[in-house]
């Protein structure tokens, strides 16, 4: 699986420590960008091109559902992984049928876990530019199917 520098990746998280630690564990095979709050994601995103968004739920200023939601207005391409802490399961299930998140994850993270999902999330991408397919494409589906043979494997 192509582990490479080429694929971008935003961070967001209000805790300063996660953000540390989610750079110094992934900085060697993806190009992480760290963001503290959703403004300076959105900021990040404007000036660098993303290939996933990766934020946690509970911020201060706004939800990561809210973010995610701003994300899939503004960048569609950008595949999208809500990182939840605690169970809101009423909004999450809410932004999974809506599309507005493509895949969710437990805090605390593994590692393992979030490079599976950053590669999948990596090869939809490529499949979309190589199949000149636009936003049609199931991206749930489709990332739910590579993280199971990943899984697998």
């Amino acid at each position: 699986m192509e582990t490479s520098k080429t694929i971008t990746v935003v961070y967001v998280d209000d805790e300063v420590h996660n953000l540390n630690s989610f750079k110094a564990t992934f900085r060697k095979e993806f190009n992480v960008l760290t963001a503290g709050s959703a403004a300076e994601a959105l900021e990040i995103m404007k000036e660098n091109p993303v290939h996933i968004i990766i934020t946690d739920q509970r911020m201060p200023e706004i939800t990561g559902v809210d973010l995610l939601t701003i994300v899939l207005e503004k960048y569609p391409d950008v595949l999208r992984v809500l990182l939840t802490g605690f169970t809101e399961l009423t909004a999450v299930a809410e932004a999974l049928s809506k599309g507005q998140v493509h895949y969710r994850m437990e805090k605390p993270w593994d590692e393992e876990q979030i490079r599976v999902v950053i590669n999948a999330a990596y090869q939809i991408s490529l499949l979309r530019v190589n199949s000149g397919q636009d936003r049609e494409i199931d991206v749930a589906s489709e990332l739910e199917f590579i993280l199971r043979q990943n899984l697998l494997s």
